[in-house]
């Protein structure tokens, strides 16, 4: 299990709402393919994992308390059993402190987790990314990168 938090400078209200329709998600984490709703509780994900894997899982929410938290496992039969919370904490002038917690079943047990590590796809690197693209991207509109996004490959070469 590990846990992460960043400062953003909007009000917690607008950053739950962004979180909460999962589909928003991957716009800002760089390993999801696709999140699709199934229900209001339950959504479908597609996830790049090492060595150009794709892996998946459905997950449910299994509590959650509007602008303050959401958490979440997955079902039955994950490729990578996982679990966690995000929660929304106002800070003030300071804007919302919001807090990542994830706990997961890497494939191949410490092996896979050393493997995930080598190629930076280990959840606890990769939370902190993420949760710093959120922010830049709650903050700003955008996100800053010295690659092209797939948008701007789209419109490059449209």
């Amino acid at each position: 299990m590990f846990g992460r938090s960043v400062t953003i400078n909007r009000p917690v209200a607008e950053l739950y709402a962004y979180w909460r329709d999962f589909g928003n998600l991957a716009t800002f984490m760089d390993n999801i393919v696709e999140i699709s709703a199934i229900d209001d509780k339950r959504s479908h994900w597609v996830v790049k994992a090492p060595g150009g894997r794709v892996v998946e899982w459905d997950a449910v929410v299994t509590e959650e308390r509007e602008n303050e938290y959401i958490a979440w496992a997955s079902e039955e039969g994950a490729d990578v059993p996982n679990s966690g919370r995000i929660d929304f904490r106002d800070a003030g002038t300071r804007g919302t402190v919001v807090t990542a917690t994830i706990l997961y079943d890497p494939p191949a047990g410490v092996v896979g987790k050393v493997i995930a590590k080598l190629f930076q796809r280990e959840p606890a690197i990769q939370a902190r990314r993420d949760l710093r693209r959120f922010k830049q991207l709650m903050e700003t509109g955008e996100i800053a990168t010295s690659s092209f996004t797939r948008k701007q490959l789209e419109e490059e070469q449209a």
